[in-house]
């Protein structure tokens, strides 16, 4: 989709902000772990191709992507870096992999037989382990030791060059469940036949909060764009997260309003006296969804609520008075004194930070700010 450039509505990304958070993490970690940037979901809603450019300048290792589609447009932007594919990707697709030098998650046996059959040459590989996410991977030792062996004797096809799991709990106050993930992580992966240079279980509440398991990779996410992956739950970070993401606006129609009028679909919302209303060129289309009716914008620093139902494209506000078109509407970030943070939107939505940010549409033009 072709970004709306011709409309008042733009998300600002702050450079400057991921760069830090990315170098403290990389002071952080262990020596000899190595950092891999997730940028998947359109590096969560921040633009994958020049997100992924600025991580590996800032010193990523590598990237985490959750589809063959997005690691291709990555690689085809010159981007040399090694690039993992978290999801489970077809075989018939693999030799397409190969030929990009992109790794694969593989998630059983069955898998590792059909890419051998199909004459599968080096694909590198990263053996996935289901420690109870539930999702996908080798759920037993002995399920695991057989695929291993299987890429052992097929040296032609395969490279192993990871083994991994993934952590349902980490951001949890209660780590009863996280403690049995990780017994049962190193259970499986105990006394295999072959080795692979990287092991990563590490996601970012994981990196953020047991760093001692960071093995030799961590998988870098939703902190690397300045957000707390617990939410509100744990507030205890070792470092500071800076939001690199912000969302902006313009009034682009203003008009008074007498009492007794009603405004938007379902007439939901009707005036009780003379107000200034004011429209604002984005909506559910935008990722802007009809449930935040009611939550709070902000216009000169100061908390304008959303009258009516959020429209497609379009949704109104209360203002405190008159204000001209063309005055700045910020949905995410600072404006004035105040701010409107994404955990602030997700909590209203009754969601988590990362929804918020990965629906923000694509027609949504991203700017780069050093």
């Amino acid at each position: 989709m072709i970004p709306s450039i011709h409309r008042p509505a733009t998300v600002e990304i702050n450079l400057s902000n991921l760069k830090s958070n990315l170098r403290n993490e990389l002071k952080a970690v262990p020596e000899g772990t190595d950092v891999f940037a997730v940028v998947k979901a359109n590096a969560y809603g921040h633009g994958l191709v020049r997100v992924a450019q600025a991580e590996i300048e800032y010193g990523a290792s590598g990237l985490c992507v959750a589809t063959l589609d997005e690691a291709i447009e990555v690689r085809d932007a010159g981007v040399v870096a090694p690039i993992l594919v978290l999801g489970v990707t077809p075989v018939k697709y693999a030799e397409i992999a190969n030929k990009a030098d992109i790794s694969l998650t593989v998630p059983s046996l069955e898998w590792l037989q059909q890419a051998a059959s199909e004459n599968i040459y080096q694909l590198k590989i990263h053996l996935a382990i289901d420690s109870g996410m539930g999702r996908i991977g080798f759920l037993n030792h002995e399920s695991l030791v057989a695929a291993c062996k299987f890429v052992k004797d097929h040296p032609e096809s395969f490279i192993p060059e990871g083994l991994f799991t993934h952590f349902s709990t980490a951001d949890s106050p209660d780590q009863s469940y996280f403690d049995k993930q990780v017994k049962r992580f190193n259970e499986i992966k105990h006394d295999l036949p072959i080795k692979f240079r990287y092991v990563h279980c590490a996601n970012s509440a994981t990196a953020l909060w047991h760093k001692d398991l960071a093995v030799n990779m961590v998988r870098y996410g939703i902190a690397l764009y300045g957000l707390n992956p617990s939410q509100t739950d744990i507030t205890d970070l070792p470092f500071e997260l800076k939001p690199a993401l912000s969302l902006h606006s313009e009034l682009v129609f203003t008009k008074k309003v007498q009492p007794g009028e009603s405004i938007g679909y379902g007439a939901t919302y009707t005036t009780n006296e003379e107000e200034w209303i004011g429209t604002v060129p984005m909506g559910y289309a935008d990722g802007w969804l009809r449930r935040m009716q009611g939550s709070d914008v902000l216009i000169e620093g100061q908390r304008c609520p959303i009258v009516g139902r959020v429209c497609m494209d379009q949704f109104m506000v209360k203002l405190p008075h008159e204000m001209p078109v063309g005055t700045k509407v910020t949905l995410i970030g600072k404006n004035g004194n105040d701010e409107i943070t994404t955990t602030d939107v997700a909590k209203y939505a009754g969601t988590i930070n990362y929804e918020i940010l990965c629906s923000l549409a694509e027609r949504l033009p991203r700017v780069y700010l050093e």
